[in-house]
Formats: C-alpha cells, sequence, structure tokens
C-alpha cells in the first residue's frame, strides 16, 4: 500500500498553508494498491517529536469508505467528512485537522494510513484513543508520509 500526497514529497518540509503558521488546511492525500479485502481505513497524522510523552497526534480520520482512494485538501472541521469518513478527536480534543505548530526545533509528522478488516464500531467524533485501541488486531496493511516543519520564526533566526 502506498501514501502519496501532491504537497508533501517523503521527507521534506510541510509548505507552510498545511501548517498553523499557514492557512491551517489539510492537504490532500492519496492512497493505492491497498489490500482487496480492505474493509476500511484510518488515517493518522502524529507528531513524535512533541514534548510530551508520546508525541502529539494532529489528525485522525476512521471508518473512510473502502472504495474511496483520497482525501481532499481542506477538509472541514466536524464529525464527518461526507463521502469519506468520520473526524475524531484530535488530541487537543478538536475535530478535524490541527497543523503543524512546534514549539521550536524541526519536528517530524507521520502521516499513516492503516488498512482494517472492519469498520469501527465507534460514534461520530470519537477520541483518538478509541480509535487507537479499536483498531488493534484489525490492521492489514499500512502505508506512511512523513514532512518536516519548524515554525517561522525559527527559520528566519
Amino acid at each position: 500500500m502506498q501514501l502519496t500526497s501532491a504537497e508533501i514529497q517523503e521527507g521534506a518540509e510541510i509548505p507552510s498553508k498545511y501548517t498553523s503558521d499557514g492557512q491551517n488546511a489539510s492537504p490532500e492525500l492519496a492512497w493505492k494498491d491497498a489490500p482487496p479485502n480492505a474493509k476500511s481505513f484510518v488515517l493518522v497524522m502524529h507528531d513524535p517529536d512533541a514534548p510530551r510523552e508520546g508525541g502529539f497526534t494532529h489528525w485522525v480520520v476512521y471508518n473512510i469508505n473502502p472504495g474511496v482512494g483520497h482525501i481532499e485538501e481542506s477538509v472541514p472541521e466536524g464529525e464527518e467528512i461526507k463521502g469519506v469518513g468520520l473526524q475524531a478527536k484530535n488530541e487537543a480534543g478538536k475535530l478535524g485537522y490541527m497543523g503543524p505548530k512546534p514549539p521550536s526545533g524541526v519536528h517530524r509528522y507521520f502521516f499513516k494510513l492503516y488498512a482494517l478488516d472492519c469498520m469501527l464500531d465507534l460514534a461520530p467524533g470519537a477520541a483518538f484513543t478509541e480509535v487507537q485501541a479499536a483498531i488493534k488486531g484489525h490492521v492489514l496493511a499500512q502505508a506512511e508520509l512523513m514532512g518536516t516543519y519548524e515554525k517561522n520564526a525559527e527559520r528566519a533566526a
């Protein structure tokens, strides 16, 4: 399985538009070569470099229909992305995408896509920890895309 983005290249800097320094817009993401028996997908954006134990999860989309192969740019906040799936609460307790906002230094942001053998039995707006627990034992395949970001003020210094 492969996860790609027209805006984010593997290992490269995430464009400002997709960060809290810019428009805080979610990037377009696409995937292919998923297992044919996948019943749903889960997308997670995580910063392992955040200064808290376990890092910080910025975005979670779950119960993505198996017929879907991409997520458009700039999805709205809220419980549902029409025609795609449901959004969980990120670790700030908000529904939807929260762009990179590292307190200092360069951080890595991993977009991880999981192909599951089931739909998750979770209500809309579930917490990230609920999604994380629910996927255990159901992952058929996974793919990831990593971008980096350092806040503007530090780059200018």
